[in-house]
């Protein structure tokens, strides 16, 4: 960026306050936030007549106000695909993880009190042959749905429309139309859709009640996408199995409730942390913001949040 352009850089590894990004948004033509720097109406409306542009390094784009955005006049880019892969595996990675008790059995591991092997020790539960649902099947939610096929689940989704037959076919899917019927019916659920207006508490308590008692839920889309107390009370009453989660509804916080349970995996969004995934991505901005200072139409332009 700084051979191409004149940058200002934050060069600590922690977000901007709301005052340096509108302090930000008032000087420069081009923004490159990440997921943890809200760009809200607050800050759009202090924005200098030459932001033009807003090139996110990150996929999400909930961070950020689109409509007030496009009111002004700003494009707004992402780095879409490029964090496939690396969620999908993380995703995979909670899944095993949380049905086979990983979490706990390292613990205790760790804390000295394992006396050695059992027959009834650590009981958890066969991936194989179990029922995967799959809410959003995005680029993230194929690359999951073929992982899956690996370990012997079968592939279920539901999606705002529904993918072309000949992906269906490829990942042995199955379409459902009703979210509701979906999750009375699995073993495992997996959100990949992205947090919308429309998606906040998709899976509301309501929701959560459909699903059978010895299910798991993992997310490594958007925490807002779950009602978190509604999961934390199911999770420590037993009326869920258990929890993979590397998202969180109001992050960093963590509902120190979910932090007592044993029934639960959690990691800190870290679903595409990976080397290749993060060079990938800065890769992808400077193309973006070099095609937009071009008088160029940007590849990433983002033009409305997908379901």
């Amino acid at each position: 960026m700084m051979e191409l352009f004149e940058c200002r850089l934050n060069l600590e590894d922690k977000p901007l306050t709301q005052s340096e990004l509108i302090e930000a948004a008032r000087e420069a033509e081009v923004l490159v936030p990440t997921v943890t720097d809200r760009i809200d109406a607050g800050v759009l409306s202090q924005a200098g007549p030459k932001l033009k542009l807003i090139a996110s390094f990150g996929t999400g784009v909930d961070h950020i106000d689109l409509k007030t955005a496009r009111q002004r006049g700003i494009t707004v880019t992402n780095t879409p695909g490029v964090l496939t892969e690396d969620t999908a595996d993380m995703t995979m990675a909670l899944i095993l993880a949380v049905s086979r008790r990983v979490s706990e059995g390292e613990r205790l591991v760790r804390s000295g009190g394992w006396t050695g092997w059992s027959p009834t020790s650590m009981l958890g539960h066969r991936i194989w042959g179990k029922r995967l649902g799959i809410i959003g099947m995005g680029r993230i939610g194929q690359a999951l749905a073929r992982r899956a096929k690996g370990f012997g689940l079968s592939v279920h989704y539901h999606n705002r429309r529904r993918v072309h037959e000949d992906v269906e076919a490829e990942l042995e899917a199955t379409y459902w139309e009703s979210l509701d019927q979906m999750l009375a019916r699995m073993d495992v659920i997996s959100i990949n859709c992205p947090h919308t207006p429309a998606t906040f508490h998709l899976l509301s308590a309501r929701r959560l009640k459909l699903l059978r008692p010895d299910a798991y839920v993992v997310n490594t889309s958007r925490g807002e996408v779950i009602d978190e107390n509604a999961l934390t009370r199911m999770l420590t009453s037993g009326d869920l199995a258990g929890a993979g989660l590397d998202v969180f509804e109001h992050e960093p916080a963590i509902n120190p409730k979910l932090m007592k349970l044993d029934n639960v995996v959690l990691l800190p969004h870290m679903g595409s942390a990976t080397i290749e995934g993060r060079i990938a991505m800065g890769e992808k901005v400077i193309i973006n913001v070099k095609t937009f200072a071009d008088g160029h139409t940007p590849p990433d332009r983002v033009l409305e949040a997908m379901f």
